[in-house]
């Protein structure tokens, strides 16, 4: 056996035994520095490359997961507990185009307050995270999506989501939303004092 196929035995052992997806260093820490971790990590690529189980990157970690093509094979049917409001999936969207981002963006944009959990039940996901204060006055939270977000929706990096035209090639955007993009995120934003809504309302 040679020292590559070697190294490869040992990262395909540590990254199949893993609960969850692996960065670089923590691969390193089981496998030792002594070993050329990216040419081991390709040679696996193209091991699995067109088979059930498949090696992926997502963001700065890697894992194995199901073929894309044969995930359905592994769903079964259940009612899930509980699904993303309305509100969840664009403030969801927002902290993933604009990161990092406040609350006080996140409403700006959207032009509604976000009610007290949602993004609770987003944290809660593992979808996001907070990432450090903005240096302003009162120092406000910024928030980011995680790698779970990349691992969940089957994303390499935040440069795969898709953009307008993709969007609305796919029906994505309804008349509305078309309608703001018209008249200006800027217009769009701005909700007098007087009229200021919640989600909850």
């Amino acid at each position: 056996m040679t020292p590559e196929d070697a190294a490869s035995r040992a990262v395909e052992a540590v990254l199949f035994a893993s609960e969850h997806p692996m960065t670089l260093d923590e691969i390193r820490a089981h496998v030792g520095a002594e070993i050329d971790l990216r040419g081991a990590l390709a040679a696996l690529e193209a091991l699995y490359a067109g088979r059930g189980i498949e090696l992926v990157r997502r963001g700065d970690r890697w894992h194995f997961q199901t073929a894309a093509d044969l995930a359905h094979l592994l769903r079964r049917n259940r009612e899930e507990s509980r699904k993303l409001s309305r509100a969840g999936i664009e403030t969801l969207a927002i902290i993933a185009y604009h990161e990092p981002v406040t609350r006080a963006e996140i409403e700006a944009i959207r032009g509604v307050q976000i009610s007290k959990g949602t993004i609770d039940v987003l944290m809660e996901a593992g979808w996001v995270r907070p990432a450090g204060r903005r240096e302003v006055p009162g120092r406000p939270l910024m928030y980011a999506t995680t790698g779970g977000f990349l691992t969940h929706f089957g994303l390499s990096s935040r440069r795969d989501l898709p953009g307008i035209d993709d969007l609305k090639a796919a029906g994505l955007l309804d008349p509305v939303d078309l309608a703001m993009e018209v008249l200006g995120e800027s217009d769009a934003a701005e909700v007098p004092e007087s009229e200021t809504v919640t989600d909850d309302e």
